[in-house]
């Protein structure tokens, strides 16, 4: 049996996965409201293909706990935030779920971390706690990592078709954990050390977030200018070697946005171009500030209340708030005393924020400047109530002569 730890948009799916795939499997989540709503059958979040496997996993038998259960197998899948002040990870949560698993495992339990986790978490961390349990890891317990590669919108393709990694001190384990995994990931499973499999996954979301810095400062050189940055990066991407991605008004979710942090809090000596580039992603909700008030003065708009923010997730066609561009531009305005700005996402029904409509025309009916955040397929389909309307489109994906960019 596989016991899941954490039923988030991690460890849920993934339960999932090994359950239609016939393992036995109990997730467990200390949040007893989430178990009570996953065990009647309700999911808690929305994502393509989720709901198809989660019925198929109900039925092949899966289980929801609020419980640790005694076992020899353990996937931790709890959230990894990092400390702003020391730009650290903050390890709290993993190791308290290793502490809950290592009250009731088996002897000889493999316990998968799945969390991203900065380089050395397994050693800083979790070993010392293992041993100061007194058990012998290699023997007692054995230690992997295996760091998840899955983006909310496209989970259920991902799990089985990204490539894995296996970070295990002793190869035949890591043999073994692969061979778990293989159950649905049809994609290559690497096998490494630890350290290299912690490293790994930090550095492909810091690789990204690094490409992202580069096309946003052009796009604040190109604005500074008079010039049109995609365009630019239109013509440029026509080098065989040469892939800028698109400008946006930052970067949100639990990856992107905050590994990087991890390797500029352990090496703040060697780390200068990625804190440049975090520094850069993390200024552009107050670049977007700015061309909204540029945006006013032009039209004479004196009232932050005829300004409407469209989309609070922090990526198109998600539920996920988390680190949201959206969400950090309102703590810039209200820092700045800039309240009742108008706010909607057609896929976020709850009341996240103040002034949040629910009906898309009332929402337009009440503003002048409409500020795209998030590219939506939602929007692209409602160009036509736009058209009389101011737009900032900071995603480019309104062809409106009305609009300016970012």
């Amino acid at each position: 049996m596989i016991n899941v730890i954490g039923l988030g948009y991690i460890g849920l799916p993934t339960a999932l996965m090994f359950a239609k795939n016939g393992l036995k499997v109990v997730g467990t989540d200390k949040n007893r409201d989430l178990i009570d709503s996953l065990s009647k059958g309700k999911l808690t979040f929305e994502e393509e293909g989720l709901e198809a496997l989660f019925h198929q996993s109900v039925n092949n038998g899966i289980e929801f706990s609020t419980e640790y259960q005694k076992t020899n197998t353990y996937i931790i899948a709890v959230p990894t935030p990092y400390i702003k002040k020391s730009r650290k990870l903050e390890p709290k949560y993993v190791i308290s779920a290793l502490e809950s698993v290592l009250e009731v495992c088996e002897m000889g339990s493999l316990i998968i971390i799945e969390s991203t986790i900065s380089p050395g978490t397994i050693d800083k961390y979790i070993r010392p706690q293992v041993e100061r349990k007194g058990y012998v890891i290699g023997r007692d317990v054995h230690l992997l990592h295996a760091p998840e590669r899955i983006i909310p919108g496209n989970m259920i393709y991902e799990l089985k078709h990204n490539s894995r990694t296996i970070g295990s001190d002793n190869l035949e384990i890591g043999e073994k954990v692969k061979g778990l995994y293989s159950n649905f990931c049809e994609a290559d499973i690497v096998v490494t050390d630890i350290r290299s499999a912690e490293m790994s996954k930090v550095v492909e979301n810091t690789y990204r977030d690094i490409n992202i810095a580069f096309a946003n400062e052009l796009a604040k050189i190109c604005q500074s200018d008079d010039m049109d940055v995609y365009e630019i990066i239109k013509i440029a991407n026509m080098h065989p070697r040469v892939n800028i991605l698109q400008p946006g008004p930052g970067v949100g979710g639990h990856c992107i946005s905050v590994d990087p942090w991890f390797l500029v809090g352990d090496y703040p000596d060697l780390t200068d171009l990625i804190l440049t580039a975090r520094h850069i992603n993390d200024s552009m909700p107050t670049h977007v500030l700015k061309r909204i008030r540029d945006i006013m003065k032009a039209h004479n708009i004196s009232d932050i209340s005829k300004v409407g923010l469209y989309g609070l997730t922090y990526k198109e066609n998600v539920d996920d708030i988390r680190e949201s561009p959206t969400l950090q531009l309102l703590q810039k305005m209200d820092e700045h005393l800039a309240f009742g700005v108008k706010v909607f996402d057609p896929l976020i029904t709850n009341r996240v924020v103040d002034y949040q409509f629910t009906d898309f025309k009332e929402f337009i009916s009440e503003i002048e400047l409409l500020v795209v955040m998030v590219g939506h397929e939602h929007i692209k389909r409602n160009i036509n109530v736009m058209e009389d309307k101011i737009i900032l489109d900071t995603k480019n994906i309104l062809a409106l002569d009305n609009s300016y960019k970012l």
